[in-house]
């Protein structure tokens, strides 16, 4: 998979599957699974260490996890997110990050916004790196949105977000994605827009989907927003594995004769 296959399977109106992916042991999974793209995701703050927004995820740490998916998910095209505040300094500190992040193996990054991120992102499209735009709710701004919450209810906000994803296409951008908005004007983006629109809580009428892998396998705990299908309840699945291993192991049963050595 590569940008232009992107784009053809949006003229030809096939739709997009991406999923997040933080680690070699899922990018495995994944790698085997029917799925075009993987998004690590600076959720992975979140999901992966426990942190309540995706704030504290740095260039360092988003490497690093590109770097697991890399080695597990050879075939499928990874798009990494550049953390907060690492494209919003001096160019030289944008450009460092996103080299940090396609040295690990991305193809693509992902940034959030549109105003003020300009020539950030012109820069990165003509230095050779695709890139991918988020729009809508966009968890880094998390503190000046009141929470995680839906985006672009309103007449002039819905306005300002279609001028802001026709702005991103001209700036070279090779997709979008719109997370919480609602699915009228999600649908009214991705008519608009030649790029491919990849919704998370935006409705079906959209170029693709994504969702944090461990949400659709319901290994998040109670965590279950409007927008989430889970397709697995994992957290049970595996909580009832270790029980019956552990009751295994206390009743004598594990390991068996065939289980040992002679």
């Amino acid at each position: 998979m590569n940008i232009l296959e992107l784009n053809a399977r949006k003229a030809a109106g096939e739709k997009l599957v991406m999923l997040t992916c933080y680690d070699y042991w899922s990018a495995k999974l994944l790698h085997r699974a029917d799925v075009d793209m993987l998004l690590v995701g600076d959720s992975l703050a979140m999901v992966m260490y426990g942190h309540s927004s995706t704030l504290p995820a740095d260039t360092e740490m988003m490497a690093r996890h590109t770097e697991m998916v890399s080695r597990g998910a050879v075939d499928k095209f990874i798009v990494s997110d550049l953390p907060f505040l690492s494209y919003r300094g001096d160019l030289q500190t944008t450009m460092d990050a996103v080299g940090s992040l396609m040295r690990a193996g991305a193809q693509a990054v992902k940034l959030e916004g549109i105003a003020g991120n300009e020539a950030c992102i012109a820069h990165i499209v003509q230095s050779g790196v695709p890139v991918m735009a988020h729009l809508g709710l966009t968890p880094q701004s998390v503190n000046t949105l009141g929470g995680f919450k839906v985006q672009a209810r309103d007449a002039a906000a819905s306005q300002q977000l279609l001028q802001d994803a026709r702005k991103a296409e001209a700036l070279g951008c090779f997709s979008l994605v719109l997370e919480c908005v609602p699915a009228q004007l999600a649908a009214s983006v991705s008519e608009a827009l030649t790029i491919p629109v990849i919704g998370i809580g935006a409705g079906a009428e959209v170029d693709g989907q994504v969702l944090v892998l461990h949400d659709m396998l319901g290994l998040s705990g109670d965590f279950k927003p409007k927008f989430l299908r889970r397709y697995l309840n994992g957290d049970d699945l595996i909580v009832d594995a270790i029980n019956q291993y552990s009751a295994d192991t206390r009743s004598g049963d594990f390991p068996a004769v065939d289980e040992a050595y002679s």
